[in-house]
């Protein structure tokens, strides 16, 4: 047999419960006899069974992070600092990558494994949240939720931000605009195209349906809109994109078609990833604080675990500003 906890309770002269609370930091055992608990333990080589530990907390301190869009630059910078932030506050945490939300079947995040959730790719038609609520598993939305009362989430004030770059824009001159905005079942998608079309009508100026495109928040999308909107017979001078990786699809698909940014089409993204600074790029767009944005969902989830929330949900939201870089230019 391997060495256990009571052998190392033995050596430390101390009992074997102790010695499991020295070992996950309890504030209960002190300083002093922690110490020795972790002397007695690095002697004997002794390495804590997690499966004992859950069984006996009947916590795992493991959180799952569901992911469906790895590809998107997005996520790396807001994965990293939540893996940070949950680690400082005891949990580990496991990534689980699928296509969509509906490929996670409920059943894989119920077995056990795992204390709580976080939904960073969640779409406001997505089963997920409501199964994982029916079986009382814990869990936040990451940058999105349902859009619904009662979700806890860290989000971005997505609203504000659209309204920030419409009147930019119109204080620039621009009066034919182009939105190319998140999928319709995303609230990040809804809640800037809604900001963006709300600023811009309380300025008198339409934002026509053959100028809208929404789509993934991918490259792609930028790149394959742009083409269409130039050839129409009243060309957009100005194109808002829903995240920056749009709007980079949409500066190559200018560079390509031989069009000036911003001399001749001004180009405005959202979230300030660190590649919208690049020289490359410079790209004008919508900051709000990425790291912030994952730590507060760390920190929500954690609370939710240990059941101190508001049960009517708890929305947090941050600001947001508008960041002047090259690819904006007043008309004319």
């Amino acid at each position: 047999m391997g060495i256990t906890s009571h052998d190392v309770a033995r050596l430390a002269g101390v009992s074997q419960p102790t010695v499991s609370r020295a070992l996950r930091d309890d504030p209960r055992v002190s300083q002093a006899t922690r110490e020795k608990v972790m002397r007695a333990a690095q002697a004997l080589n002794y390495v804590p069974s997690e499966a004992g530990r859950t069984l006996s907390t009947r916590a795992t301190r493991r959180v799952g992070v569901i992911v469906t869009d790895l590809t998107n630059p997005f996520y790396p910078h807001v994965v990293a600092p939540l893996h940070d932030e949950l680690s400082s506050l005891g949990y580990r945490m496991m990534l689980i990558t699928e296509r969509s939300d509906e490929a996670v079947a409920g059943e894989k995040l119920l077995d056990q494994s795992m204390d709580g959730v976080v939904l960073a790719t969640a779409t406001t038609d997505s089963r997920l949240p409501d199964q994982l609520e029916r079986r009382g598993m814990p869990y936040v939305f990451l940058n999105r939720d349902t859009g619904r009362a009662g979700d806890f989430a860290s989000v971005v004030d997505n609203e504000g931000g659209g309204r920030l770059v419409a009147q930019e824009l119109v204080a620039l001159g621009h009066r034919r605009v182009a939105g190319l905005f998140g999928a319709p079942n995303t609230t990040t998608g809804r809640e800037r195209e809604m900001g963006f079309r709300l600023a811009l009508a309380e300025a008198g100026v339409g934002l026509p349906e053959d100028r809208v495109v929404r789509g993934a928040f991918e490259y792609d999308t930028g790149y394959r809109a742009l083409p269409a909107l130039l050839g129409a017979e009243e060309a957009p001078t100005a194109v808002f994109c829903g995240n920056d990786v749009v709007a980079i699809g949409v500066l190559n698909a200018a560079l390509a078609a031989g069009v000036r940014v911003p001399d001749d089409l001004t180009v405005i993204g959202f979230d300030d990833l660190p590649m919208a600074a690049w020289e490359v790029f410079r790209l004008t767009t919508v900051r709000h604080d990425l790291r912030e944005l994952s730590r507060q969902a760390a920190r929500l989830l954690v609370r939710r675990i240990a059941g101190d929330v508001d049960p009517a949900g708890e929305r947090l939201v941050l600001p947001t500003e508008f960041v002047p870089r090259a690819t904006h230019a007043r008309v004319g």
